[in-house]
């Protein structure tokens, strides 16, 4: 079965730390570029950051630059997000994405998603 799973969500005070992992199962994750979106309530989803196959090209969005980081292993089939410095306004549900941004054959995977609450 093909599948994308998030975890490491949870409650954390404001300037705390979480670490989110999205593991792939039943496809080589190595073969597609892996994005993180989050959605607040009330407002549409927006991406993160993302990181390509290999994992030497990283970007993010300006809201998140010099607090979260993107990595992946390919070899353990599981990508990261390391989000330090949280703040309230980081609280969303988090998606992983995973594309291999292929022709003609294009493939992306999505999680069910891992909550984030960012509160004293």
């Amino acid at each position: 079965q093909l599948q994308l799973v998030e975890s490491g969500g949870g409650l954390v005070q404001p300037g705390g730390s979480l670490r989110l992992s999205c593991a792939a199962a039943g496809f080589t994750l190595g073969d597609f570029a892996i994005a993180w979106f989050r959605q607040a309530p009330g407002k549409e989803r927006e991406g993160v950051s993302c990181i390509s196959k290999s994992g030497e090209s990283t970007d993010y969005a300006d809201s998140v630059k010099g607090r979260f980081t993107i990595s992946r292993d390919n070899a353990k089939s599981t990508g990261y997000l390391q989000m330090n410095s949280l703040k309230p306004e980081d609280t969303a549900v988090y998606y992983c994405n995973a594309d291999n941004w292929g022709w003609p054959q294009r493939y992306d995977y999505w999680g069910p998603g891992t909550q984030v609450t960012v509160s004293s």
